[in-house]
């Protein structure tokens, strides 16, 4: 199955056309919500304000992460420079990560996926669990747990390949930590320094919790784990205005279509979804797309809304 098979080169051409104006406005539309949230706060400060800032800030950093991803594939931007500087220094930086670690990491991702050599398959080769086995991990998510783990590995220069640079970790670390400085320095300019800190909590609780069910829909429990076919090992989601504000931002979740042509940039996406559905792409495939972040839920843990109903 190729690309070719269901689109004409002019409509892949088209599809891959990357724009330095749309990404753009991607970066400053993922900043001035970061912008909106802390506003709110600061002029609303309360339990509920704080606590729906933590979960939404942790959708921001998903965001940021995601166009890190983008400028990973080198399709944020046209211009390359563009994306090594203001994907690395608006986008990475901010969340501790590296453009370019990430993109070598995910392009062997990309290469291996529905394979047993998949660099990324620990992270979803178990699926479907048990209920209480999910819950652990979103109680261990949620309580800072693996936030905690990831930053003292960063800390301690061990780190993970999605997050430094191979033999350059300390100098991304030390990138990472002037941008966050940045943000603080900017927040203190503006009277509300203490605002730093619901980005803190975020990136320990809510950003490893959004990313874990992020990560879990695209390749949890698929029709074919080890099977080259996308419509086999990946999955797409159609997700709600409130999925899109926290668990797939970006238009990630639309993911059988990335891995079809990875060099599609996201803001592309959805029409080739739409595209793709017209001309039978997903007739005989169709558990390859969810409706909803529940029904991928409750794929990848079968048990969980019934015991999450059962009696105590």
């Amino acid at each position: 199955m190729k690309a070719a098979d269901y689109l004409s080169r002019q409509e892949i051409q088209s599809y891959t056309r990357r724009s330095d104006l749309i990404g753009a406005w991607l970066v400053l539309k993922n900043w001035l919500s970061i912008t909106s949230i802390f506003a709110v706060v600061a002029l609303w400060t309360n339990p509920l304000t704080v606590i729906l800032a933590i979960l939404l800030l942790g959708g921001r950093q998903l965001g940021l992460s995601i166009l890190m991803h983008e400028a990973g594939h080198k399709t944020l931007f046209k211009t390359q420079k563009l994306n090594e500087t203001l994907g690395q220094w608006l986008c990475a930086y901010p969340v501790l990560g590296d453009c370019e670690a990430y993109g070598a990491s995910h392009r062997e991702h990309h290469r291996l996926a529905g394979t047993d050599q998949d660099p990324d398959l620990p992270n979803y080769r178990k699926y479907p669990i048990a209920a209480d086995s999910f819950r652990r991990k979103l109680l261990r998510d949620i309580s800072g747990q693996t936030g905690f783990k990831q930053l003292a590995g960063l800390l301690s220069g061990a780190g993970n390949r999605i997050m430094m640079r191979s033999g350059e970790g300390g100098s991304v670390l030390r990138q990472g930590l002037i941008a966050n400085a940045a943000l603080l320095s900017i927040l203190w300019l503006s009277g509300a320094a203490w605002l730093y800190l619901l980005w803190v909590v975020a990136y320990l609780t809510s950003y490893p919790l959004v990313a874990r069910i992020r990560q879990v829909a695209e390749h949890g429990n698929v029709p074919a784990l080890y099977e080259l076919d996308p419509r086999g090992n990946t999955r797409t989601t159609r997700a709600n205005w409130l999925e899109r504000l926290v668990l797939c931002p970006n238009k990630v979740n639309f993911h059988i279509e990335h891995h079809l042509l990875p060099s599609v940039p996201l803001w592309q996406l959805k029409s080739l979804h739409e595209t793709l559905r017209k001309r039978g792409f997903y007739a005989d495939h169709p558990s390859a797309v969810a409706d909803g972040y529940w029904s991928v839920i409750k794929r990848v843990v079968p048990d969980f809304d019934r015991s999450a109903a059962a009696p105590a």
